[in-house]
This record gives structure tokens, C-alpha cells and sequence, in this order.
């Protein structure tokens, strides 16, 4: 079970990790490990990354930005190895990348002199640049025959729980998720609300749009940390935000 249909993968940006991730998972698949378990690895390596910063070990910091990518990527891969899909890793998944990227954030804030509000606004625009890029992506998979359909374009009412998981956790966890995911959905529905009509996006504009990725935003903070510029990582995103409106006119004007 892919993610896409052959015809529909494109070079991800944001994806650098999958194949390490990948090669993690195969390591776990006939293991006890679970996706669940290594979801919190990840959660273990951000906050380990967030340690590093306010510490100011910048390199360090940097590798367990990217290894946490990595293991991020993993999770996906061992629940399509095992084929055990399941919407509560899903759920988790996200809700962890929403945390880990708001507390990079309030650290890199912390250790510089960016302002707290500042700091607000980069978190905001660094959600909605992700959240576009969420936005098409699960649309081109759902539209891409034989691909992954754990994720859904509209997330209005709590899905039923796959086998093998609990559905009062799959509840659980999606309350947190439209709690913490919610206002940003809304935003980029209300700027591209014609989007879920097309009937696929071509290769290079996914390929332009995983710019906004997390993967490659957390790149990016992890090139900047060492080479000193944690001061411009905040400024960064905010401007970063702009081309956010330059890809929905693309997708308006040529993509139908």
C-alpha cells in the first residue's frame, strides 16, 4: 500500500527522510515495535533537539531536527510494511508535529531576541504553509488510484476505527486533532475552497509546493541553527508565507 499511484509520485522535497525511514522500518517490521512506538521516538528526538538549542549545541540540535524527519518518516513506512493502517498513528502523528513545532519555536525565541509575538506569527505562518501543502497532497491522494486513504480531504466527524485499533482512542486523539488543526483548515479551504475539484496536480507543482513540507521547514531551521542565524529563523518563515499566495494562484489560474 503506496502512499500514491506510480503516475502521481513526484520528487517531495520535504520527504529527504523516506528512505532512511524506510530502512528503519524494515529493521522493525518483524519486531514488536508498533508505528505508535516509533511516533514517540520521534517526540523523544524533537524534544531532545529543543534541549540542544536552549543549550545553544546548534549541530547537535541540527542532526536531531533531521533525525527526527527521519524516524518521522518511519512511522508511515513500518504501518505500511505490517499493513496496519491506522487512523489513531495518524491522528498522533500530527498532533506531535504541531507540539515539537511550536516548541522549536518558543526555544529558538528563548535563546534569541526574537520577540514572543513575533514568534507567534512565524508559528502561525509555518502551520499554514504546512497545512497547504497537506491540503493538496491528501487530495492528490485521494484522488490516486490504489493509494493511502487513511487521511481525508474534509476531516468533519470521527472516522471509524481501522482493525486492530481502539476506536474511544481514535476519538480521543481526533477532538485533539480538529482542536489544534482546525483553524488553519478552515483558513486554506476558505483561499482555495474550488481545490478538491481538480482531477490531479502535476508532478512539478508538487514538487514546488513540498517546499512548505515540514520536512524541509525543519531543513531549513536545521541548516540555519549552526551556521548562526537563529535570529533570521522567525523573520524566515513569516516572508517564507508569501509564496503560500503564489502557489494558490498558481494552482487557480492553471491547474483545473
Amino acid at each position: 500500500m503506496s502512499k500514491l499511484a506510480a503516475q502521481d509520485k513526484f520528487l517531495d522535497l520535504s520527504d529527504y527522510g523516506r528512505r532512511f525511514g524506510r530502512i528503519f522500518a524494515l529493521q522493525l517490521k518483524n519486531t514488536r515495535f508498533t508505528p505508535i512506538h516509533v511516533t514517540l521516538l520521534f517526540g523523544i528526538s524533537g524534544l531532545i533537539a529543543m534541549y540542544c538549542i536552549l543549550n545553544q549545541y546548534y549541530v547537535w540540535a541540527a542532526f536531531f531536527i533531521i533525525l527526527k524527519s527521519i524516524i518521522d518518516a518511519a512511522d508511515g513506512e513500518l504501518a505500511r510494511l505490517k499493513k496496519t493502517p491506522s487512523y489513531s498513528g495518524r491522528y498522533l502523528d500530527s498532533i506531535f508535529d504541531i507540539f515539537l513545532n511550536f516548541g522549536f519555536l518558543m526555544v529558538i525565541c528563548y535563546v534569541s531576541t526574537t520577540s514572543f509575538w513575533f514568534t507567534i506569527i512565524a508559528f502561525f505562518a509555518i502551520q499554514l504553509q504546512g497545512t497547504l501543502y497537506n491540503y493538496y497532497y491528501v487530495i492528490l491522494r485521494t484522488k490516486s488510484v490504489g493509494g493511502d486513504s487513511t487521511s481525508k480531504i474534509f476531516e468533519y466527524k470521527t472516522p471509524k476505527a481501522l482493525p486492530g485499533e481502539s476506536q474511544q482512542l481514535v476519538n480521543i486523539l481526533f477532538k485533539i486533532y480538529t482542536i489544534v488543526y482546525g483553524t488553519f483548515d478552515k483558513i486554506i479551504y476558505f483561499l482555495d475552497s474550488e481545490a478538491y475539484k481538480v482531477k490531479t496536480f502535476p508532478n512539478w507543482f508538487m514538487t514546488l509546493l513540498s517546499a512548505y513540507g515540514l520536512g524541509f521547514q525543519l531543513l531549513i531551521i536545521a541548516i540555519m541553527l549552526p551556521l548562526g542565524w537563529i535570529e533570521w529563523i522567525v523573520p524566515f518563515f513569516i516572508t517564507y508565507s508569501i509564496l503560500l499566495f503564489v502557489l494558490i494562484g498558481i494552482r487557480k489560474k492553471l491547474i483545473q
